[in-house]
């Protein structure tokens, strides 16, 4: 078994998180490290990881600020690879894997690169929501030949993109591609990065390899759904997808990505203030262009 650290970023979720470090115990073929950002939590998690800490073998990076998920990744990706770890396997803190996860996910990252060579940049899971529906919000984009692994016997399905619910990556990955981009703070973040690992040849997603993400509503990114309390959320998503389809695809990829989010919202009757707050970020995006971080 290669050498695994099992990166988890957390904020706010004490209770769920207990249930992933048990679920990450409780691997078929455990993780060597385990390691957990908590992004200044304000809900006695501190506290609780403090006295897991020996306990259950955790390498505990605990933070000032809430560097959000981007960032919290960034930082345990950087602290698995010092430790020496050979692959980085990725989750938020309400992500539950199965008993086998990781170890499917090895055999098949390891099967992907007998066929397709040492290119292959990641391997993810499928992820389940928790009543078993397929969780809307972490469907990976496939590459127009994605049985091409199937169809020889593989458990695997090549993808472009997936979210950081159970993600593994290898250790040269990081060295040549760097980290993820810790300015977005939350979402895209796993998008662009997924899209910077696979330029040269996709990733897969390994089909016995099962997690659950025990989130809030089962629903996807959807621009017509913009309300008061999730603005604060696709504010970040929109300035970050501006700054990328700008600045890595060009300026038509922008001006598309801005038409499909005002004429969502319009579809979907968005507020005329938190649409004004959704095309001050479009323009954000402009001038929004954070650089790599890399490990060495």
């Amino acid at each position: 078994m290669a050498r695994v650290a099992a990166v988890v970023v957390t904020f706010n979720r004490r209770a769920k998180l207990e249930t992933v470090l048990d679920s990450l115990a409780a691997q078929s073929t455990p993780p060597e490290w385990i390691v957990v950002v908590d992004n200044a939590s304000t809900d006695g998690t501190g506290e609780y990881l403090a006295g897991e800490k020996d306990r259950r073998g955790l390498e505990l990076v605990s933070l000032d600020t809430n560097t959000g998920g981007a960032g919290g990744f960034s930082t345990g990706m950087k602290h698995a690879y010092d430790l020496g770890a050979e692959f980085v396997w990725i989750m938020d803190d309400d992500c539950y894997p199965g008993p086998d996860a990781l170890e499917k996910l090895v055999s098949g990252f390891d099967s992907a690169v007998g066929e397709l060579g040492g290119d292959v940049p990641f391997s993810c899971s499928v992820v389940k929501f928790i009543d078993g529906s397929l969780c809307e919000m972490n469907n990976p984009t496939p590459t127009w030949d994605w049985g091409r692994l199937l169809v020889k016997g593989q458990q695997n399905v090549m993808v472009r993109t997936c979210s950081f619910v159970s993600v593994l990556i290898p250790r040269w990955a990081i060295e040549k591609h760097g980290l993820p981009y810790r300015d977005y703070f939350i979402w895209f973040d796993d998008h662009e990065y997924t899209l910077r690992l696979s330029a040269v040849c996709p990733g897969v997603q390994v089909l016995d390899s099962v997690v659950v993400h025990d989130m809030g509503d089962n629903k996807g990114v959807n621009f017509g759904g913009i309300t008061e309390a999730n603005a604060w959320k696709f504010a970040y998503g929109v300035r970050n997808e501006a700054s990328y389809r700008l600045h890595h695809e060009g300026f038509a990829s922008y001006l598309i990505f801005a038409a499909r989010v005002t004429l969502l919202m319009r579809r979907g009757r968005v507020a005329s203030k938190l649409r004004w707050r959704m095309t001050k970020k479009l323009l954000r995006g402009i001038t929004f262009n954070p650089k790599i971080e890399r490990v060495a």
